[in-house]
């Protein structure tokens, strides 16, 4: 590793957009279908739909998090519902994959997605054997991503030690519960949707995809 990650001991992935690039549109579908979600279950036109959708991704988290809090909505029913996609635009990332073995210590995912459809995406890419585990919403009792109590639960349930990890999210906003646990952060800025809020400052590493990005750290081993 190059001299300014040889701490780093656990690699911790996001799931959507990180692990494919956002140019894939894989998670445009499900987006759609949270819209979708919302105007049966709500009766609304899709374009209040949408905007509510949005509203609560931004105060929430998650569009689940707020349908939750909001309507009492079952997140089983939800995340069978929206997880229903083909996975067709993915493609196998052989170089990625390789990329992910040779780095030193333990792999996870860390998404506000849900296991099977995890696994799901991941067997697309070839990346089944990749990982640990896989930490889904559910594990961290369906409060997420940027929730600080979501980072401290993987890190109690995986015996992480923050300090000797590497977080890498698509969601610039994910990655500031992580620094200010001591994780090491990497934002894949790579045009996927932002919350508001412009502040960059617990960034340690911005990269365009994650791939090439992993090829460049090992060349320097």
């Amino acid at each position: 590793m190059p001299p300014a990650l040889t701490h780093v001991e656990t690699w911790i992935f996001d799931l959507d957009n990180t692990l494919y690039p956002a140019r894939a549109n894989l998670f445009a579908a499900v987006d759609r279908r949270m819209t979708d979600y919302i105007v049966r279950l709500l009766g609304l036109d899709a374009a209040a739909a949408r905007a509510l959708q949005k509203g609560y991704f931004h105060a929430h988290g998650t569009t689940l998090a707020g349908l939750m809090a909001e309507h009492g909505v079952d997140p089983h029913h939800f995340l069978t519902d929206v997880h229903d996609i083909e996975m067709d635009v993915l493609e196998h990332d052989a170089p990625l994959a390789a990329a992910i073995a040779r780095l030193p210590g333990r792999k996870l995912v860390f998404t506000n997605g849900d296991a099977p459809y995890a696994a799901r995406v991941l067997e697309r890419l070839g990346l089944g054997a990749s990982f640990e585990a896989v930490h889904d919403v559910h594990a961290m009792a369906l409060r997420p991503k940027p929730a600080a109590s979501a980072y401290e639960g993987l890190c109690a349930a995986h015996g992480i030690a923050p300090g000797r990890a590497l977080f890498v999210d698509d969601m610039a906003r994910n990655l500031a519960p992580a620094k200010a646990i001591g994780m090491t952060t990497v934002w894949v800025d790579n045009g996927s949707e932002q919350a508001p809020g412009s502040e960059r400052h617990f960034i340690d590493y911005t990269v365009a995809e994650l791939g090439p990005w992993l090829h460049d750290i090992l060349e320097d081993a």
